[in-house]
């Protein structure tokens, strides 16, 4: 006799899924640590000088960022002629106005990261050289010694 054998249908067993919220929000975390949001918006054009001997920043939470150039727009009749200007956080600013910029900026930095601080400029290459030194003469007076000019390789 031939034996009774029973065809049941075969499924596929589903696929545990008890994970993937663990595996979503790990992902997310490491973009959101990562990723750096620039949150100051650039009003000046700017095009930074080419240089051979350039070392990248590591400590990012240690840099004050200070651009000069030319605006993007006539804004409120400052730049209207093209002259070159001082772009604080997002506010044009004259010289005389980044002594305080840089004490606000040290107070609001923990105690490790005040000693690291570092001004980074970031002008456009033809920005007269009157204007940078001027610029490093406030910074000097208020005591940011270190000093970082932002550069692209050649």
């Amino acid at each position: 006799m031939s034996l009774l054998r029973r065809h049941r249908e075969r499924e596929v067993p589903g696929l545990n899924m008890s994970s993937m919220p663990d595996l979503i929000f790990t992902v997310l975390f490491f973009f959101m640590i990562v990723t750096h949001m620039r949150s100051v918006p650039v009003k000046v054009k700017y095009q930074v000088p080419a240089g051979t001997e350039l070392t990248k920043l590591t400590r990012k939470t240690a840099i004050t960022y200070i651009y000069i150039g030319k605006p993007l727009t006539a804004t409120a009749g400052k730049g209207a002629d093209g002259q070159t200007l001082i772009q604080l956080n997002d506010k044009f600013a004259d010289i005389s106005h980044i002594s305080p910029f840089v004490r606000k900026e040290r107070a609001e930095m923990s105690i490790e990261d005040k000693k690291n601080m570092v001004v980074s400029l970031k002008a456009d290459r033809e920005t007269p050289m009157g204007i940078i030194t001027d610029v490093k003469q406030e910074l000097r007076q208020s005591g940011a010694f270190r000093l970082n000019y932002s550069a692209t390789n050649r």
